[in-house]
């Protein structure tokens, strides 16, 4: 009787759907030799390709173990980090300022500018305020805004969305990233990501991080 041989690893791997493990391929190794001819036994390089094909398979399970095992530390490692951040202040990438009396208003300037205009909007999407900051140096700058309307009213705490319009001396556009700060009060896990809770109730991912301070 005469069993053929096991030759490659999707052979290894998978017999009839069903993924095999170390024991199973060793039961398997052993049943064909078993049933080999006595006068026409397994090529010998046959035998050791087998063999060296299970030990890379098996080093290969084992080292996926490890670097799960490493990365699950990390991770541990980074979300218990994280909670140091707790009351500082964080600059992310965003569009949007937290008002309470007061609230900076952050962007990177592309280049220089003779003129910037910032736009304020509430929570419905209605202009609240325009204001004009002058001339500025391209790069980071900050404009505070006092919380007033475009009419000097005090406008009620809150998150408001702004825009950058800025111009250089010739009249041209001047690109304004926008970005946006505020005070970490928490730190939350959701779906493997980690998440910074603002002071705002804004929930920044990691990757959204442009400064800590």
């Amino acid at each position: 009787m005469e069993v053929s041989n096991v030759t490659n690893g999707s052979q290894i791997q998978n017999i009839a759907g069903k993924t095999l493990g170390k024991e199973d391929f060793m039961r398997l190794l052993l049943k064909q030799l078993s049933y080999q001819d006595p006068l026409n036994p397994m090529d010998s390089m046959q035998f050791t390709s087998q063999l060296t094909e299970f030990s890379s398979l098996e080093q290969l399970g084992n080292i996926k173990s490890t670097l799960d095992d490493v990365l699950a530390f990390q991770h541990s490692m980074q979300n218990a980090s994280m909670s140091n951040l707790i009351g500082r202040t964080v600059k992310a990438t965003g569009d949007t300022a937290y008002l309470k009396d007061k609230a900076d208003i952050n962007y990177i300037l592309s280049r220089d500018a003779s003129t910037v205009k910032i736009m304020i909007y509430d929570g419905a999407g209605k202009l609240a305020a325009s204001k004009e900051a002058g001339s500025q140096a391209g790069g980071e700058n900050t404009f505070l805004w006092d919380g007033k309307d475009s009419l000097g009213n005090q406008m009620p705490e809150g998150t408001y969305t702004y825009e950058i319009k800025a111009q250089d001396a010739s009249g041209n556009a001047v690109a304004a990233l926008t970005s946006s700060s505020g005070i970490v009060t928490n730190v939350t896990f959701r779906d493997g990501n980690t998440y910074l809770v603002l002071n705002d109730g804004r929930n920044i991912h990691l990757s959204e991080i442009q400064s800590i301070q």
